[in-house]
């Protein structure tokens, strides 16, 4: 099949596929590979959110383990030298079970939405064309999962996520 003409195939890359992940997918393989991109997309710009967060000192009140409060967390990767073994394993199970619960109940909420769908009012006030919406969730989330990779990078060269700041004379401490 050919999806250049797919909702994310736009200048100035267009359709690009170098691993060739689709060379010969139905529209069921492009379908389960975009919800996956989707939903990295959106677990990438809350990470963005919680790197700056953190970085900015902010932190939960209370304790992530018995004895260990959040304040004396580190901010990024060097958060999981902090977190006790049986705290990580339960992170990971936490979002195992998230998981697990999305994609089952997935399904469904896509059919009642496409139920709904043909009764929903299209607003005068507010165009919405859900191309758009799609376009720039796409774009916003390959956007964030570049970013919080190159925080990751950078945290682990030289401790220093926000090297852009440094470069401008305004350099964040971290860690």
């Amino acid at each position: 099949m050919s999806f250049e003409s797919e909702i994310g195939a736009q200048p100035p890359l267009g359709f690009w596929d170098p691993l060739n992940l689709l060379a010969d997918a139905d529209q069921d393989r492009f379908e389960r590979l975009r919800y996956v991109e989707v939903k990295h997309g959106r677990i990438s710009m809350l990470a963005i959110v919680g790197h700056i967060v953190t970085a900015a000192g902010i932190r939960l009140g209370g304790d992530i383990a018995p004895g260990l409060p959040f304040s004396q967390m580190k901010a990024g990767l060097a958060a999981f030298d902090t977190i006790p073994a049986a705290g990580i394993a339960q992170i990971i199970l936490f979002i195992g079970a998230l998981e697990l619960g999305y994609g089952l109940r997935q399904k469904d909420i896509i059919e009642a939405c496409e139920k709904y769908q043909s009764n929903f009012p299209v607003s005068s006030v507010v165009p919405f064309d859900i191309d758009r919406v799609t376009a720039v969730e796409l774009n916003n989330g390959r956007a964030a999962q570049m970013g919080i990779l190159a925080l990751m990078v950078h945290e682990k060269l030289d401790n220093n996520p926000y090297i852009i700041n440094s470069l401008l004379g305004s350099p964040v401490p971290f860690n």
